[in-house]
């Protein structure tokens, strides 16, 4: 299998999380940026982990992160849009990416899994 750097879902989630910490960087709401920015993170960092652990239960626990910190993002993304703090179409995007990312990584682990058959 190749490298983690080689997987299109760890590449957009590399660009999810860029973009939110740029978009995000004059907000004043210190405590608010830095979950949100942090829970971006998560996701290409756990995808990172998981792919480079050697066995699948290992790999697939930190797939599974990844998967929560999407959903981290996606509620973080909703609450900071009623806010005031992210606008409306960086929003939209974060939460339909964050969903895309989420349905990616839960190919990933099925795959990971069949191949353990």
């Amino acid at each position: 299998m190749a490298g983690f750097e080689d997987l299109d879902v760890w590449k957009r989630a590399v660009e999810m999380s860029a973009s939110i910490y740029l978009e995000t960087k004059s907000l004043r709401d210190f405590g608010f940026r830095d979950q949100v920015t942090r829970a971006g993170l998560s996701i290409p960092s756990n995808i990172a982990e998981g792919m480079e652990r050697s066995t699948v239960s290992d790999q697939c626990r930190f797939l599974d992160y990844a998967r929560g910190s999407c959903g981290e993002v996606r509620t973080q993304v909703i609450v900071g849009m009623k806010a005031g703090f992210i606008n409306e179409s960086n929003g939209r995007h974060w939460q339909q990416e964050s969903k895309e990312l989420s349905a990616m990584i839960q190919g990933l682990i099925k795959s990971i899994r069949r191949r353990e058959e």
